[in-house]
């Protein structure tokens, strides 16, 4: 969900949410694990997993904009590869691209 529907949504009853209040709560839900930014489309994800530390992997249907979160082993990879060039990750997110299987069979 994009931030602006968030602000379109809680709207409704006749005080809208301003836009900075929405931006600090879902800055809030990133920084606590319960929500993800998916950059690639300015857009905000439910957690599948909880607080669980993980690497957020998500599957983005180009066509239809299906979004699926995955599991994936690759944050000890990504952070020895970060550590080896001088970097320390606060968190990794994973954006792949392409299209889901109605997409494909449509």
């Amino acid at each position: 969900m994009k931030a602006y529907d968030l602000i379109s949504d809680y709207g409704r009853d006749g005080s809208p949410a301003k836009p900075p209040t929405v931006y600090r709560a879902l800055d809030f839900l990133e920084r606590t694990g319960l929500v993800h930014r998916i950059s690639s489309i300015s857009a905000y994800v439910a957690c599948a997993h909880g607080k669980v530390d993980h690497t957020a992997a998500f599957l983005i249907c180009d066509c239809c904009g299906d979004t699926r979160e995955i599991t994936t082993p690759t944050k000890p990879l990504i952070e020895a590869s970060a550590a080896t060039a001088g970097y320390r990750l606060d968190r990794v997110t994973v954006e792949a691209h392409g299209l889901c299987a109605a997409c494909q069979a449509a």
